[in-house]
């Protein structure tokens, strides 16, 4: 059996074209897709913990995503919504739990200063994770 694929996504059109490649490769394998969107977790300690995006958001997200992989032809095998406090670090320990083989996720198009001192979720993922990791562009 081959082990899912999972795709990271954010809303952004970078992520619009990670789906349509991790559909493309999850049609060409057989593998099953996976989505999920990391709500990154800000504050806590002495204030409140504060989220990227309200639970309806991320829902949004997700279900904006779904569509988009069943237009290519996959119905995707499950969503999440995972909570952590750095996007890549949500990323890795969810593809880790849930056993995928493969990530495909997107990048902005970060350059010079930006990407120096921003960094990239993506390189991160690359860098952390325990399979293959495909960047969309």
């Amino acid at each position: 059996m081959t082990p899912p694929i999972l795709c990271p996504i954010d809303g952004t059109d970078h992520a619009t074209r990670a789906i349509e490649t991790a559909a493309d490769l999850a049609l060409k394998s057989g593998a099953d897709l996976l989505l999920c969107v990391v709500n990154v977790a800000h504050g806590g300690g002495r204030g409140p913990l504060i989220h990227h995006w309200s639970e309806s958001d991320a829902q949004k997200i997700l279900d904006t995503g779904f569509a988009a992989a069943k237009a290519q032809g996959v119905i995707p095998s499950g969503t999440a919504i995972v909570i952590d406090r750095e996007a890549a670090s949500g990323i890795v320990t969810y593809a880790e739990m849930t056993k995928v083989g493969h990530i495909v996720m997107g990048t902005g198009d970060k350059r010079g200063v930006s990407r120096l001192v921003l960094g990239s979720v993506a390189a991160d993922v690359a860098g952390r994770a325990h399979c293959t990791v495909t960047i969309a562009r």
